[in-house]
């Protein structure tokens, strides 16, 4: 027969354990949350890094001149190799881009800049700019005109990337790191890495400081630069400083041609 001391221990010892099992319980339930968590977070991370190095995030870096607007930036997607070098690299070209805002030509050293000239030259040899928008107009800052993107949105590219070339062209850097692209100036847009330019290119409307990291390839010639004052003058369709240009800017056919 069970005492009343020997029910009293049971049901102590009964109660301790429910107690020790819920609390084994309880410590189950906050690992599994805290995995759970951890997970997500892992998962947030992981699409933050993807967007940024994807370029769909621009830091001060990528937006560059880290103290105003935004830099020209370009995300292609290398999967092939660039066209193999079949231009002549004494020689000068003139790349024409007759667009519905007006004609704009620059020249292009081959010797300063050959594998941005050869790639320039492939690419429009095939059409590959006929048809396509400039997207990007920054007024603030610094002040360009950015073009090359065949889907229009300053993602696309032609599938490979070309070196850097001629980035001491413009001088020393000052102390904020930076040198002035002059008005006139056609230069490479890039991720913000080293050797990730595509397709994508812009055009100096008036002296901008950046970094000394875009290639600059080419000279507007007067009546161009005239035209590209005009395009800027609208503005950007939202009324913003970085945006797409409010009157949209078509490059109707793009020549590369020996001078």
């Amino acid at each position: 027969m069970v005492t009343s001391d020997q029910r009293r221990r049971q049901l102590a010892r009964e109660k301790y354990e429910r107690q020790q099992k819920r609390r084994a319980e309880a410590r189950q339930k906050a690992r599994q949350r805290t995995a759970v968590i951890g997970a997500a977070v892992a998962v947030v991370v992981a699409t933050l890094v993807g967007l940024v190095v994807g370029g769909v995030f621009d830091t001060d870096e990528d937006k560059d001149t880290k103290d105003s607007a935004a830099t020209p930036s370009a995300t292609p997607a290398p999967k092939q190799s660039p066209p193999a070098m079949a231009i002549d690299e004494k020689a000068k070209y003139t790349f024409d881009l007759k667009t519905s805002a007006g004609e704009i030509k620059f020249e292009m050293d081959a010797a300063k800049t050959p594998q941005t000239v050869n790639s320039f030259k492939s690419l429009a040899d095939k059409g590959f700019f006929d048809k396509t928008k400039c997207h990007r107009l920054t007024t603030s800052g610094i002040f360009v005109l950015q073009c090359g993107d065949p889907q229009g949105t300053g993602s696309g590219g032609p599938g490979y990337t070309i070196p850097d070339e001629n980035l001491d062209a413009l001088g020393k850097a000052n102390e904020q790191g930076q040198v002035i692209y002059p008005a006139g100036t056609v230069a490479m847009a890039n991720t913000g890495q080293p050797g990730s330019g595509g397709s994508q290119f812009f055009l100096v409307y008036k002296d901008s400081p950046l970094a000394p990291t875009y290639t600059p390839f080419g000279k507007i010639d007067a009546a161009g630069l005239k035209a590209l004052e005009e395009i800027a003058k609208t503005g950007t369709a939202d009324g913003a400083q970085d945006g797409a240009p409010k009157k949209a800017v078509i490059i109707e056919k793009g020549v590369v041609t020996k001078n």
